[in-house]
């Protein structure tokens, strides 16, 4: 068994760990974690989840067969010069930091395995869709183990290192964007009379049918669109109203913003 390192503790760090705890992916024994300043959340996850902690030292990061990279973008530099003469030169390091890439990564921490990942915060049930892509020294065995891994907290898909900055739009900040939405249809269902948790559990409800419908069958989303949309019904006067409030451009912006972020954040370290 791998013995894994975390190198930041924050909400991506603790999703993805709770998902590989609960799935029984990886024992919390074989599990550790460091943060450069907040004890008090390291204390949290050791409580919460039964998993170690990287004292002074750092002999479990000498030790480390795969070293997860999950501090913000802003703080990459400080930790990998800060890490980078303990690891083992056989160490696969695995970053979920965004925009920042593998050649970058490997600057500061040298020539070795490196993977980047990006997930989602839905790892914590479990139900992240992932993507991934490595360098040329990552060997079939260690890309099978980060897939097995990854698989733990949800789907995967391998792609091109460049194509990570629109999975970050899409998948990485979707969350968010769908809790937006929640945020609103809620809102305005209470407007119209519907309590709150009537609301909600009904657009939860919703959701989960119509990823499912997306899931399991063969059809376009317009086409699913298309079957629900009588014409002169209730969902055409909706779709109509989404249409003249230029949601379709909404949305395309919101993943261009994302997405040149993403490249934005890398570009600071090249």
């Amino acid at each position: 068994m791998s013995k894994i390192v975390f190198v930041g503790a924050g909400a991506m760090a603790e999703a993805i760990i709770n998902g590989l705890t609960k799935e029984g992916k990886v024992s919390p024994a074989h599990i550790h974690v460091m943060n450069r300043s907040d004890v008090h959340q390291l204390q949290q996850l050791k409580k919460v989840y039964n998993v170690q902690i990287v004292c002074k030292e750092k002999k479990a990061l000498c030790e480390a067969n795969l070293v997860f990279l999950a501090m913000k973008p802003k703080d990459a530099k400080e930790a990998l010069t800060d890490i980078a003469p303990f690891l083992d030169k056989k160490a696969t390091v695995i970053s979920v930091i965004a925009g920042v890439s593998i050649q970058t990564i490997s600057v500061y921490l040298g020539s070795r395995p490196i993977a980047r990942v990006m997930p989602n915060t839905s790892a914590a049930v479990g139900l992240s869709a992932s993507a991934v892509s490595w360098n040329e020294l990552v060997s079939e065995s260690s890309k099978q183990e980060i897939i097995h891994i990854l698989e733990g907290i949800g789907s995967v898909k391998t792609v091109d290192e460049d194509d990570l900055h629109v999975v970050t739009a899409l998948a990485g900040s979707g969350p968010a964007y769908l809790y937006y939405f929640a945020e609103q249809f809620e809102a305005a269902a209470v407007q119209y009379g519907l309590s709150s948790e009537d609301a909600r559990q009904l657009f939860i409800q919703t959701m989960e049918g119509a990823a499912q419908m997306l899931k399991k069958g063969n059809d376009e989303p317009s086409e699913l669109r298309r079957r629900v949309t009588s014409p002169g019904g209730t969902t055409e006067a909706g779709v109509e109203q989404l249409v003249q409030h230029k949601v379709d451009e909404a949305i395309f912006a919101c993943i261009e913003a994302a997405q040149l972020k993403s490249r934005i954040l890398g570009q600071q370290y090249e």
